[in-house]
């Protein structure tokens, strides 16, 4: 159902399922998927596609130009997955040329009041940004990560999966994969064993990780620690997501316990 006053351009694909509130503008490259409901003063623009059965809320604007001075108006895009619930006052940006072209949107994500994502971010799948979360340029936050309510990302930082950062935190540092970092600037406090616990990690993979952790982070000489770490540690599969995330390529230091 399209509401009466909704302003839809001609060459938008709208699914037959999909419902338009009242005063909401769709622009002429958007593609809205089966049951996305688009609630009353929504703005969405841009090469914008929304996948299915999505919620956007009121005063939400999605797919407006990049916040980035050397954006030109080249073609960049905007995708967002499916089962997304996205909150009044949400603004997402697409992506630059010089990043890639590409801001991306996993499934069944929850952004709540006035969250920002950035251009070139990608955001996984099961994440949660609470009230007022912006994630600055090329972040990566990966599944089930849970960033708290006015916490701010830095351009290119990444959170990894299942991480959980506390609020009014300035996430300056990669956050490893199960971590949880808080503090007026990101330091890392420990595992999410909650988290852990919620997903059915067997205990004894959750007692290797946290043995793990210890070793990986003893002192502040990360690669003289994990070329230390024994052969057990390093077959377990937790483990080894940990170690991934750290010796990645990576823009910004790792978020530590020693981190200032």
């Amino acid at each position: 159902m399209i509401h009466k006053t909704a302003i839809i351009d001609s060459k938008a694909k709208i699914s037959k399922n999909a419902k338009i509130g009242a005063y909401s503008v769709i622009g002429s490259n958007v593609e809205i998927g089966e049951n996305t409901e688009i609630h009353s003063h929504v703005n969405i623009t841009g090469y914008t596609k929304i996948g299915k059965n999505n919620k956007i809320y009121p005063f939400a604007s999605i797919g407006n130009d990049p916040q980035d001075l050397k954006y030109e108006g080249e073609k960049t895009n905007l995708e967002i997955g499916d089962n997304n619930k996205i909150r009044e006052y949400v603004t997402m940006n697409p992506g630059t040329k010089g990043g890639g072209g590409l801001t991306k949107i996993g499934n069944n994500c929850l952004f709540m009041v006035s969250a920002h994502v950035a251009h070139d971010c990608y955001v996984g799948n099961n994440v949660i940004l609470a009230n007022n979360v912006p994630l600055g340029g090329h972040a990566h936050i990966d599944d089930y990560a849970i960033i708290g309510g006015n916490s701010a990302v830095q351009q290119f930082t990444r959170v990894g999966k299942a991480a959980m950062i506390g609020g009014m935190c300035g996430v300056v540092r990669d956050v490893i994969p199960y971590g949880i970092a808080h503090g007026n600037r990101s330091i890392l406090q420990g595992l999410n064993l909650i988290g852990l616990r919620r997903k059915n990690i067997p205990n004894k993979d959750i007692l290797i990780l946290s043995d793990a952790y210890k070793e990986i982070f003893k002192s502040e000489n990360l690669t003289e620690n994990l070329s230390n770490l024994s052969n057990e540690f390093k077959d377990n599969e937790l483990v080894s997501e940990v170690i991934g995330f750290i010796e990645k390529d990576k823009k910004r230091p790792i978020c530590t316990p020693f981190s200032k």
